[in-house]
């Protein structure tokens, strides 16, 4: 994949679960304008359930105008069934789009993936199942590929951060911070260092904005 050209602010966010009301009030919240701001999506816009099927049209919508979305491995799943799936849930087109998108994309300093990288392996050997699915092999080995890795896939609180915060270790920065499991949803301004997040528990869906400053080293 193509490095990006850096704009005035670097955004990403992963592992959305469905909660595309979540990502608006984020995008909100931070401001967001597709004309200058760089957003990157680091899949799993989805669940297995159908019902959140339809937030592939909110990221495609996005990726129109402008936003880089990346596959996960949930997006990986639904196309393995393309052919089983009714065009009512999810549209050809749509499938079409999906097969389309990267498993990287870096800006600057900075590796954009579902998952990680299998460490030992340049990016071009790096194989779909690990970029969308690789977990301990890369949690506890620090990149090599000279870059500082931002991922998803693993909510953060397993990998020993507080519930709902991102987590930080040497060429890796970890921002699923676990939408699904009734955490938060985070937007994360990697050019402002603020995270931008909302709870996504049944009994607070969507509130507790919180707009938080978050220290990124430039060597982490």
């Amino acid at each position: 994949m193509n490095p990006l050209t850096h704009r005035s602010r670097l955004l990403a966010i992963s592992d959305i679960h469905g909660h595309g009301e979540g990502l608006k009030l984020l995008l909100a919240a931070s401001a967001y304008d597709a004309r200058r701001d760089q957003l990157i999506l680091l899949g799993d816009y989805i669940n297995a359930d159908p019902d959140t099927w339809g937030t592939l049209e909110q990221i495609q919508q996005l990726t129109l105008n402008g936003a880089t979305a990346l596959l996960g491995n949930l997006e990986m799943g639904l196309l393995k069934k393309a052919g089983s799936i009714p065009e009512t849930l999810v549209p050809p087109a749509r499938l079409d789009w999906l097969n389309g998108l990267p498993f990287y994309v870096t800006v600057g300093s900075w590796l954009f993936v579902h998952a990680g990288i299998r460490p030992g392996r340049s990016l071009e050997q790096q194989s779909p199942e690990d970029l969308t699915g690789i977990r301990e092999d890369f949690w506890n080995a620090a990149p090599d590929c000279g870059y500082t890795v931002v991922f998803g896939h693993t909510p953060t609180f397993k990998l020993g951060a507080k519930p709902g915060a991102i987590w930080q270790a040497p060429g890796r920065l970890g921002i699923d911070t676990g939408a699904k499991h009734g955490e938060r949803l985070t937007l994360l301004d990697l050019t402002g260092g603020t995270a931008y997040s909302c709870s996504t528990l049944q009994a607070s869906l969507y509130g507790d904005l919180r707009i938080e400053a978050v220290s990124l080293p430039e060597s982490l």
